[in-house]
């Protein structure tokens, strides 16, 4: 369905663009506000061919300081008991059915073994971490991150999905929380929805929106900026379900960015719209001190 000559054009006609205005990228420092955390709607290997969205994730990269690591977790590495990626190993291309052209990139991120001992030391003795030896970034952190971070000059660990558990994941994110404080971006990945099974061709190929996708966003969206997390955490029986989510992976990872998030924090609208009748929106959790 995606075997395209052009694929990852855009990428490649935005990448001057990006590059040079990653080189300009002020840098957190010591003594500015604690980084965010981010819930990414990551897309898939054919946001290099959209134009419109890698704009929108660059600007938003750029909005906020450059990080001096980024710990993402994945909808697409769920792993008990918590695990963390190996340092600088290969990417995984963990899709199936695209562009050769795709399974040819490379995000080659500086050395992290930092990060993971920092990562390690925030989490309490009862929780059990594995340190991966070969597994490196899937698509849900390499790709979004090769167009918002473009010169791959910050360090990068991804952090599996140990449990589908909103309060667990929220604890989760509550133990990375620390870490903004030291210029580190907390990205949970995934997608505010996700109904693949139910994709119909005007959606794939055209502009439509189904009634389950807009309706789960919205009500996401209504629930997030009013703090409601049980209601978050009760998303099984919201508008659009199951249709929406009919797995919860993609959905798993907000509760970490809420978690590593300042108490009582509400969060930005940072991209918004649709791909292929799904969900981008994404969410920013600034410092309670911004």
């Amino acid at each position: 369905m995606w075997q395209s000559d052009t694929a990852g054009a855009a990428f490649d006609a935005l990448l001057p663009q990006a590059v040079e205005a990653s080189a300009r990228h002020q840098a957190w420092q010591p003594g500015d506000p604690p980084m965010p955390s981010l819930f990414l709607s990551h897309g898939a290997p054919p946001l290099f061919d959209d134009g419109p969205w890698m704009a929108e994730l660059l600007t938003w990269s750029l909005s906020l300081p450059k990080p001096r690591g980024v710990v993402i977790v994945s909808a697409h590495w769920e792993s008990a008991p918590l695990a963390i990626s190996a340092n600088q190993a290969p990417l995984v291309y963990d899709f199936g059915g695209f562009a050769p052209h795709y399974y040819a990139m490379q995000y080659a991120t500086p050395d992290a073994g930092w990060l993971a001992d920092r990562i390690t030391a925030v989490m309490p003795d009862t929780e059990s971490v594995h340190q991966h030896t070969t597994r490196g970034l899937d698509h849900g952190a390499w790709v979004p991150l090769k167009v918002m971070l473009p010169l791959a000059d910050v360090p990068v660990i991804q952090v599996s999905i140990p449990t589908h558990d909103p309060q667990r994941l929220i604890e989760l994110g509550r133990r990375l929380r620390p870490l903004r404080d030291e210029g580190i971006l907390i990205i949970g990945s995934g997608f505010m929805t996700h109904g693949l099974p139910f994709l119909t061709g005007d959606m794939l190929h055209g502009d439509a929106v189904p009634a389950w996708s807009s309706e789960f966003d919205n009500w996401a969206w209504e629930a997030a900026t009013a703090l409601d997390v049980d209601s978050l955490a009760s998303y099984g029986s919201a508008p659009g379900m199951p249709y929406a989510h009919p797995t919860p992976e993609h959905f798993s990872p907000l509760f970490v960015a809420i978690g590593a998030a300042d108490d009582g924090v509400r969060p930005e609208s940072s991209v918004e719209g649709f791909m292929w009748g799904l969900a981008k929106r994404s969410l920013t959790f600034a410092s309670a001190s911004v």
